[in-house]
């Protein structure tokens, strides 16, 4: 069982909070942006913690053990009926509302894209049109070209943990134990955006105890 940071910007943060979303956590996406950062290394049995920073502290926002690795594009249709700007699959076209047509799609080709059925190279699938399914804020993308989702029914509250000043030394990351470091700070002692955004960090064992400690009381709420 792995450990693993994924960062949210304020903006995510803010969303949670204006949305009034508390969780529990159901899911973290990840994309081919490092705004929203691959997961794709991440596995059943793993743990993802999504962490953010305020006033040069680090937060931790959640704690998620994963019971599932899918596609963005089969997580969202099922759990939110939009695909909400996930990648869509090879060999997918997906119907549009149209006040015009019924019969628009869409679907990427090498030379652009196809808006009518009738133009769709053989063997291409048309995912119909669903109707929204209630969700909470946090299961949507906050990032376009979603690729995949991490998800679980055992997840804890969102809302802010800060890790003690004092503590963020000790923290180590890395993909082996041998190649684990610790996060960078700035002059100030402080850390920066650049120092835990832009990919999914795996923790230290030491690290992930440490992070586990700040879930003793889950009922933090945003």
């Amino acid at each position: 069982m792995a450990g693993y940071i994924t960062y949210w910007p304020r903006e995510q943060v803010k969303n949670l909070q204006k949305a009034r979303d508390n969780g529990p956590i159901q899911v973290i996406l990840g994309s081919i942006h490092t705004k929203m950062p691959s997961i794709s290394s991440v596995k059943v049995g793993d743990v993802i913690y999504p962490v953010t920073l305020e006033d040069g502290m680090l937060v931790v926002m959640a704690r998620l053990p994963v019971e599932k690795v899918e596609s963005a594009f089969e997580y969202l249709l099922r759990e939110t009926g939009e695909r909400n700007g996930a990648l869509v699959p090879e060999g997918i076209a997906m119907e549009e509302k149209s006040q015009r047509s019924k019969d628009i799609i869409t679907y990427a080709t090498a030379s652009g894209l196809v808006t009518r059925k009738e133009e769709l190279p053989d063997g291409i699938y048309i995912e119909p049109l669903r109707e929204p399914i209630p969700h909470l804020c946090h299961q949507e993308p906050f990032n376009c070209c979603a690729e995949t989702a991490a998800s679980g029914k055992h997840g804890s509250s969102i809302g802010p943990r800060p890790v003690p000043r004092e503590m963020i030394p000790a923290l180590r990351f890395g993909p082996v134990k041998s190649k684990q470091k610790p996060l960078k700070i700035n002059a100030k002692g402080e850390l920066t955006t650049v120092s835990i955004a832009g990919f999914v960090r795996k923790m230290s064992d030491e690290t992930q105890k440490l992070f586990d400690s700040l879930f003793g009381d889950d009922s933090i709420l945003l």
